[in-house]
């Protein structure tokens, strides 16, 4: 009589889900099949991509569909020569360093010279028809107290010329512009460097051109007789500045 009756209780009371659930828990079950394996996934994606080589056909439709569409007859050709022929020659600056035409596209323009300053190790270089002038106030500036000042740009006509004259492809620049303060600090350390220096000013530069003698360049320089030229054998190199004409030999 009980037996039928506890069936009867068990059936109207069913085991409830969260009890069904920490059951389930305690025993092993296979995972689901759409479960996202980390250390799977990660492998796949470390695997290197396999490099496709494009087909002569498939690299001549890639290079068709980016190549801009110009379509030009003998006639448009033509009629642009003429005009190139008739167009009025750039003016050029008075700071253009060289005659030389800049060539045709695509040829290597080589640099006038090259400005190399052996204190900042800092180069500069000058190309035919390129207007140097905003880089070259910065370019000699004061080494010490980096601070830089406008300088008088006939000095680029001065060693552009110097260039030219010796087929120079590097020019030493020792001295450009020097504060006051830089200036004080080395007459108070015995240098030959006068109390109102051209250098202080921004007129003046020291330089000198690897493979030629000191006494060449000085001779040059002179020629110019745009300004002052001092001559230093022993430390191998001539100042120029846009004073008035002068000439002296330091150390």
């Amino acid at each position: 009589m009980l037996l039928p009756l506890f069936a009867l209780l068990t059936f109207a009371n069913p085991v409830p889900d969260s009890a069904a659930s920490v059951a389930c828990d305690t025993c092993e079950s296979e995972a689901p099949r759409d479960s996202f394996e980390i250390v799977a996934a990660r492998g796949v994606h470390m695997i290197p991509a396999i490099e496709h080589s494009l087909s002569k056909k498939e690299e001549w439709l890639l290079d068709k569909r980016l190549r801009p569409e110009y379509h030009m007859s003998d006639r448009d050709v033509a009629e642009g020569s003429k005009a190139s022929a008739l167009e009025k020659p750039r003016r050029r600056s008075v700071f253009n360093l060289a005659s030389d035409s800049w060539g045709r596209p695509g040829e290597r323009i080589a640099p006038v010279t090259t400005l190399f300053n052996i204190w900042t190790k800092e180069a500069l270089p000058v190309l035919p028809g390129d207007e140097v002038q905003d880089r070259f106030h910065r370019f000699l500036r004061d080494h010490y107290t980096n601070q830089a000042t406008w300088m008088d740009t006939r000095l680029i006509a001065v060693l552009a010329g110097a260039a030219r004259r010796f087929s120079a492809d590097r020019i030493e620049i020792v001295s450009g512009y020097r504060s006051p303060k830089y200036n004080l600090i080395l007459r108070k350390k015995g240098h030959q460097v006068a109390r109102q220096s051209q250098h202080t000013e921004g007129h003046a530069v020291d330089f000198r051109i690897p493979g030629v003698p000191t006494q060449t360049l000085l001779g040059y320089v002179r020629s110019l007789r745009l300004g002052g030229v001092g001559f230093y054998p022993h430390s191998r190199f001539v100042h120029s500045d846009t004073g008035r004409v002068r000439y002296w030999t330091g150390s």
